[in-house]
């Protein structure tokens, strides 16, 4: 079998996800519906809100579904600015190092709505510059509709303060991206205080397709949807009821498993690190390894090209990344890295290994066979100097 160490992308789905997405698409039910089939499909999604909500660490009437975790940053980033703009507040503040799935919206703000966006800047290791956020807040403070920074990094892993960042804020709204901290490390929406959290179901082994946008309760924000007006008006569309109890369930097991796992992931972790610098003594770990996501590891080896090194382990039966799945195919720097300060020529020789507790210690013995093998062939075909 392939040796999988892409799991930042997406991640194996659990039993018990499986067990319940087996099990809801036999059943008939639009959660919408007044008969009793749909009363019964409204009844076990409400139910699985109520089971993501206690394990985010919030109220169920603050989880707002959508499909994907892209639509969710959407709907928090265009929703909180557009409420914004009412006040006359057009200043979004963001990171220089953010997902696609936040810069995206936040640049198509600014091309098409007028939106003035202020980005933080990082330091080697992807730590935001709190002191030159906490200036633009006293600069910018009644202009800010928002602030999104995304507590985990999913090209380096960086874990940012997330509440310090809230500190500073003080009464503007916060959004943060929590896709790849979700089910992984502990995770509290109370304790971040957050306006706006965003988390996904196939990033902790539930199905693609389904995610959420977690929101204050009581906060009104513009919509990106109409329609049917589900989901306090803020997300009309028809439930994905089966998507969403099986979401329900790769949480629960996620929550209940979380420390065990992320013990076995760190110490995968360190192994790999060891086994890739014992056989490529030139190789370097981007990041902090103190304060990241347990799993990601993003390894820079000089004088390679990253696509044709991470093709030449494919061909040994070994999968990884050169970065955000979402620019997959996509031939340019890697954004994150160049924030962090490395060169075009380090971004375009770095790789992303991303590990599970499913992973083992066999696995990485594996990719030390071949490591400097593959690492040679590449620098002689670069062309890199």
């Amino acid at each position: 079998m392939p040796i999988y160490f892409d799991h930042a992308a997406t991640t194996t789905m659990v039993e018990p996800a499986i067990a319940a997405l087996t099990e809801a698409v036999k059943k008939l039910g639009n959660a919408s519906s007044l008969h009793s089939a749909g009363r019964a499909a409204r009844k076990e999604l409400e139910q699985a809100r109520e089971i993501i909500a206690e394990a985010v660490d919030c109220t169920p009437s603050e989880v707002v579904f959508t499909s994907t975790g892209t639509e969710a940053n959407n709907l928090a980033i265009k929703g909180l600015y557009w409420q914004g703009v009412k006040s006359n507040k057009k200043v979004i503040i963001t990171s220089t190092f953010e997902h696609h799935a936040v810069a995206d919206p936040i640049n198509w703000l600014a091309e098409h709505e007028g939106a003035q966006v202020i980005q933080i800047g990082v330091d080697r290791k992807g730590f935001i510059d709190l002191d030159a956020l906490k200036e633009q807040v006293e600069k910018y403070k009644n202009d800010i509709a928002l602030i999104s920074i995304m507590h985990s990094n999913n090209e380096v892993g960086t874990l940012q303060d997330i509440e310090q960042v809230v500190k500073i804020a003080g009464s503007i709204a916060v959004h943060s991206d929590c896709v790849q901290s979700f089910g992984k490390v502990e995770l509290s929406f109370k304790n971040l205080g957050v306006t706006a959290a965003t988390i996904s179901a196939h990033k902790i082994g539930g199905p693609l397709g389904v995610a959420a946008l977690i929101l204050k309760r009581g906060l009104d924000i513009e919509p990106v949807l109409h329609g049917g007006g589900q989901e306090r008006d803020l997300r009309s569309g028809t439930f994905n009821v089966p998507g969403i109890i099986a979401f329900a369930a790769a949480a629960k097991n996620a929550i209940e498993n979380r420390k065990e796992r992320e013990l076995k992931v760190r110490e995968l972790k360190q192994e790999l690190i060891q086994t890739i610098k014992k056989n490529v003594s030139d190789a370097w770990v981007n990041g902090d390894l103190a304060k990241s996501l347990p799993g990601i590891i993003s390894i820079t080896f000089p004088k390679t090209d990253s696509e044709g090194l991470l093709l030449l382990l494919d061909s040994e039966g070994i999968a990884c990344s050169t970065g955000s799945a979402c620019s997959a195919g996509v031939q340019r720097p890697s954004h994150v890295l160049l924030a962090m300060g490395l060169s075009e020529d380090e971004t375009t020789s770095t790789l992303r290994f991303s590990l599970s507790y499913t992973n083992t210690i066999n696995e990485i013995a594996k990719l030390g066979s071949v490591i400097a093998t593959v690492v040679a062939r590449s620098k002689a075909a670069s062309g890199k100097r």
